[in-house]
């Protein structure tokens, strides 16, 4: 079983912090504590809430973040709730009693993309809190159950899971109408019997998590990543794709992004979604940015 290690991690809020674990911790969605009572189906935000600073708990697939009363600061006793989530977690608890949870209703809806070997499975439930792109059965079967389940299905060449959808990418063996209402049912009937969606985020994603706060980043790339999240990821996420940020180069002014989902391979996305981010950053950001590179994901 690999080592269960917490990271303390800040956020832009200084009364929440963040502590984020290397496992995955609940089997998709989200939950939000305000107090003990509400906090029934989990044990530990239970734990957590006999602590007298501890005002709110929230939990999501890899971390658990605290926000605190005004009474101590999080340097005098961060320490002591990440060995306290530690100590709990490497005792093999649940997190949360996902099976006493009442359960929704399951609604899968399917969307055609701008790509046509793309489609879009849209759902009522929360999957994810970090996008997951699994490009083969061998990667699938390290982080996502689902995604595995999916690929056992011959036309199914990628798979992108985001916070509530899955983009499927296919073969052209078969054309989508002949396939999207078997594959709807079956990602309903999957959601519906609680399975697991994601068991481990990919190396590269843990790796992503951990440098969420931007340590390492200039002022530019800082609000590049901010643009591209207030403005561009709600469009493309509404046709079943992502846009994720991945460098700048001050030197030459170039700023890189990775296409995924529906916007990976998608015959006009690079272009289109190139030129549209480059004239917005070129607008909001002036005489900072040359040039914008779409790397397919």
């Amino acid at each position: 079983m690999e080592n269960i290690k917490i990271q303390i991690q800040e956020t832009n809020n200084n009364s929440i912090i963040k502590f984020v674990s290397n496992t995955i911790l609940i089997n998709g969605g989200s939950y939000e504590f305000n107090n003990i009572d509400e906090a029934k189906s989990s044990p530990l935000a239970q734990q957590l809430f006999y602590l007298p600073f501890v005002k709110k708990v929230f939990v999501t697939a890899n971390f658990i973040a605290v926000q605190r009363f005004d009474i101590v600061e999080w340097n005098d006793v961060q320490e002591e709730v990440k060995e306290q989530i530690q100590a709990y977690l490497e005792q093999g608890n649940n997190v949360i009693k996902e099976q006493e949870t009442k359960k929704d209703a399951i609604e899968v809806y399917a969307e055609v993309t701008p790509n046509p070997a793309v489609m879009k499975f849209g759902t009522n439930k929360a999957l994810t809190q970090t996008d997951v792109e699994i490009k083969n059965i061998e990667e699938a079967s390290k982080t996502s159950p689902l995604a595995q389940s999916l690929f056992s299905f011959p036309f199914v060449k990628e798979v992108f899971i985001s916070e509530n959808y899955i983009s499927i990418s296919k073969y052209d063996i078969v054309e989508w109408n002949e396939v999207y209402q078997e594959i709807r049912a079956f990602i309903r009937q999957y959601l519906q019997e609680g399975k697991t969606i994601i068991s481990e985020l990919p190396k590269e994603e843990k790796k992503e998590q951990a440098q969420t706060q931007p340590v390492n980043l200039d002022e530019t790339s800082t609000k590049i990543i901010e643009i591209l999240d207030e403005y561009i990821k709600p469009a493309v996420a509404s046709d079943g794709g992502n846009i994720a940020f991945r460098e700048y180069d001050a030197e030459t002014k170039r700023v890189s992004v990775i296409l995924q989902g529906a916007c990976s391979g998608c015959p006009s996305s690079t272009i289109t979604l190139k030129n549209g981010i480059e004239t917005m950053l070129k607008e909001m950001l002036p005489n900072q940015i040359n040039e914008v590179i779409a790397i397919n994901g």
